[in-house]
């Protein structure tokens, strides 16, 4: 992360790699009028923003603002400068990412903007949750800011985002490989999440060798991260991780596996980890690839 560091006690006690890379709900009350600041958005219920935000959030859709309309893949450089610019942010901006769902999707969001190179940004530790619980402000009324002439570069998607070729020869490696869905994911025994459609893929099971580490396990009740001794204890002490490996993480579309992403590399201090968005609704359908159950 480019920003400079909160300097919040709760944060730094926690041991993080890169406590900068997380603020705390007080921390963002403290700083909502800042001109330098902008505080996205970004839920897996697309319609939840409208309903109530923190004071000057602005909205940033998954599916629309995030994906291309047709093609399955993210937007492109063109789509991505109009998207930030609209958002009145440019290089020298602060932008503080949150969300529902312990912050899977401000996760995916922070890493699609990584996708060109966006470093500025930081995760609100607890996210909407623990704004709430608090009794925090919310609002119904959306802010905007004046356009930016922020000029993106290409999207580089090799240095965090393998395709389904690199995770093949990943494999034929030996790579460290994470499935972050749920244990009946895992198995095959479901095809999707408890409680959702059974749908997206004609096999279910996982990749030969992944490590099940649902990604939830990293938050703790009130959506806030676990501490680095906790998190060590999970995928280091546990499955045998180190930070020196080279670690693919997936889930169904790469939408909770971003949330493993952040974990491992911002949390935990880990330098090559990727995030396969592919996931399972690629590999679940792929003709002739290995799948264990």
């Amino acid at each position: 992360m480019t920003t400079s560091s909160t300097a919040d006690p709760t944060i730094a006690a926690k041991g993080y790699a890169h406590p900068e890379s997380l603020v705390t709900t007080a921390w963002l009350a403290e700083h909502l009028n800042d001109p330098a600041l902008r505080v996205i958005e970004s839920d897996e219920d697309v319609l939840l923003y409208e309903t109530g935000h923190i004071p000057g959030a602005q909205k940033v859709d998954w599916h629309a603002d995030l994906n291309d309309p047709l093609i399955r893949d993210y937007i492109d450089r063109e789509r991505f400068q109009a998207l930030v610019r609209r958002l009145g942010i440019d290089e020298s901006t602060a932008v503080i990412f949150y969300g529902d769902k312990n912050n899977w999707w401000a996760c995916y969001a922070l890493w699609v903007f990584q996708l060109f190179g966006f470093a500025n940004a930081r995760i609100l530790d607890g996210g909407r949750v623990k704004w709430e619980a608090e009794g925090r402000p919310l609002v119904t009324e959306a802010r905007t800011h004046a356009p930016t002439q922020y000029r993106a570069p290409e999207r580089s998607d090799a240095r965090i985002r393998p395709f389904i070729a690199d995770v093949k020869r990943h494999l034929a490696a030996h790579g460290k490989l994470v499935d972050v869905r749920s244990p009946d994911e895992y198995t095959g025994k479901k095809l999707h999440m408890a409680d959702y459609p059974q749908e997206g893929a004609l096999r279910g099971g996982h990749i030969p060798g992944a490590k099940s580490v649902p990604w939830a396990r990293a938050a703790n009740p009130d959506g806030t991260f676990k501490t680095a001794a906790e998190l060590r204890a999970i995928y280091e002490q546990e499955q045998g991780l180190a930070p020196s490996d080279d670690v693919i993480a997936y889930c169904r579309i790469g939408e909770r596996s971003s949330h493993t992403w952040f974990v491992l590399t911002y949390l935990l201090g880990y330098s090559r980890v990727r995030n396969y968005d592919g996931s399972w609704t690629e590999w679940g359908n792929a003709v002739g690839v290995p799948v264990e159950r």
